[in-house]
């Protein structure tokens, strides 16, 4: 009997979406063993950093045979007249697959344009199931799972920053939307200090980092105010905020 590493189901000619391990944990805890053995046939390659992607698929399988394979790498970088072109494999029967560096690829990270190609000259594309930190932490939280958005980045500036903070408890509020959004690690705590101070204070705050770690993971729900008193150092980590108000 083939083991994980080796086995190799013949993928369908399909643009494959390829979740990436979220944490520095064994694929084994987040990585169905099916992903894989469709990776094992998989020759050509759109990827955010080809250096992460080559040493993912050797760790999936120490005999994947990376010089055989094909790589784009599609990042902020990319040069947009270049995108289509990367799917002549797949427009040609071969298989393709995307992979960002971790997590859901198309999710807040690289692949939407490619796929939104794919889509367009009807090609098939087949998401692979996998750890995405966004829909984790939601299910983690306590909050809203059937309405909810995610809203990237908030702004860098504390006025721009505090217009939609606002604007993001008042979806809360009126929609009982849970809102999701992300930081820069090195900025985690200030953040959490500018949520504490200004969201009002019965708003409840849900902060996930460090998913699937281990040793380190950590999903907190409780009222803003009572993050004023926060100790847990956040500024190492990724990590996911929450808000949430009853209608």
């Amino acid at each position: 009997m083939k083991n994980r590493e080796n086995a190799h189901i013949a993928p369908a000619t399909a643009l494959y979406l390829i979740p990436v391990e979220i944490s520095s944990a064994p694929a084994s805890m987040s990585v169905p063993a099916y992903n894989i053995s469709i990776v094992n046939g998989i020759r050509h390659f759109i990827v955010e950093n080809l250096r992460t992607a080559r040493r993912t698929l050797r760790r999936w399988n120490r005999e994947f045979p990376i010089d055989e394979c094909e790589f784009h790498e599609l990042n902020g970088h990319t040069d947009v007249r270049e995108i289509p072109s990367m799917l002549d494999a797949l427009r040609a029967g071969h298989p393709m697959g995307i992979m960002s560096e971790a997590g859901c690829p198309a999710i807040a990270d690289p692949g939407a344009d490619v796929v939104a190609i794919a889509q367009t000259e009807g090609l098939r594309v087949i998401p692979l199931v996998g750890p995405s930190s966004i829909i984790m932490s939601l299910m983690a939280s306590g909050f809203n799972g059937q309405g909810f958005a995610f809203n990237g980045y908030l702004p860098v500036r504390d006025e721009e920053r505090l217009r939609a903070l606002r604007e993001l408890e008042s979806r809360c509020s009126r929609l009982g939307q849970t809102q999701i959004f992300i930081e820069t690690p090195y900025r985690n705590n200030k953040t959490i200090e500018f949520l504490s101070r200004y969201l009002q204070p019965d708003t409840l705050l849900c902060v996930a980092s460090g998913i699937t770690e281990p040793d380190c993971e950590s999903i907190k729900t409780k009222p803003a105010r009572k993050w004023k008193s926060n100790t847990e150092d956040y500024g190492h980590r990724p990590a996911i905020f929450l808000i949430h108000r009853a209608r």
